[in-house]
């Protein structure tokens, strides 16, 4: 589990907590649950209306993504790939028919199975691209629901601080109760801002990070399982493949596939 997202969310609540203490207030002053629910549930609800339905049913699934989601170092996927293709290269490509069921990669195990199926290259290529296509759009549609979010709860912060105003000036018979009042209604704003920017923004941003790092993944298995497909030779497989991994990635494959030589 990639735990990037639970520490910076974490981080950043304690920041704001130990900032309200050192400034001689107590957390229990901004933890006033009308207040969070108003902009959480607000926040929520101005999303749904602005999306289908699909789209708030699936919030809890891809909240849980954001924050536990494991990403796999591409070279271990990339060795996986090679050693695929060298046994195809030896044995043929039905020889990988019982190999694929001990795949844990799901896409790799798709388009595995549809190589030694016999799909057609092309059909295979863009088969396997137009999962790809789809699953960015349903990533782009989760992505946009907590971007949503991040941009209605300032608002919805700002008309909580608003309703507790109304509700000072409907006390001012009684002055000894308008300072905590007053800090009240200012805490929805405040929650507004800090959910928006220490929460759901970055929540959006993770996704988008995550379906990105997924996507290129993907387009490696791709080019994987076309080349296995092809009969290419397992050097130049995996050649290929670590030309399509980010400079400091490729550098690891390429100090693993020498370490292994000189071993």
């Amino acid at each position: 589990m990639d735990i990037s997202t639970i520490v910076g969310v974490v981080a950043g609540l304690v920041i704001v907590f130990t900032v309200q203490i050192l400034e001689g207030g107590s957390p229990a002053s901004i933890l006033l649950i009308p207040s969070m629910l108003l902009v959480f549930g607000g926040a929520f609800a101005a999303a749904m209306a602005g999306g289908v339905l699909k789209d708030a049913t699936g919030f809890v699934g891809v909240l849980k993504k954001a924050f536990t989601a494991k990403v796999t170092p591409p070279t271990q996927l990339l060795d996986n790939v090679v050693k695929l293709a060298e046994r195809a290269r030896r044995e043929g490509l039905l020889a990988l028919e019982d190999a694929v069921k001990t795949v844990e990669h799901p896409f790799l195990k798709r388009g595995l199975q549809l190589a030694i199926d016999g799909t057609d290259p092309d059909e295979l290529h863009d088969i396997l691209h137009a999962e790809v296509a789809a699953k960015k759009k349903a990533d782009n549609a989760a992505k946009k629901f907590f971007e949503n979010m991040g941009g209605y709860a300032p608002t919805i912060g700002i008309i909580g601080t608003v309703m507790g105003l109304v509700h000072v000036l409907e006390n001012l018979d009684k002055p000894e109760t308008l300072g905590h009042s007053i800090s009240a209604a200012f805490v929805a704003t405040l929650w507004g801002v800090l959910s928006a920017n220490i929460i759901w923004l970055p929540m959006a941003a993770r996704l988008t990070r995550l379906s990105a790092v997924e996507a290129e993944e993907m387009e490696l298995v791709i080019d994987g399982v076309l080349a296995i497909q092809a009969g290419s030779n397992p050097r130049l497989v995996a050649q290929k493949l670590r030309s399509l991994l980010p400079p400091d990635e490729m550098k690891k494959a390429e100090a693993a596939a020498s370490s292994k030589k000189a071993a």
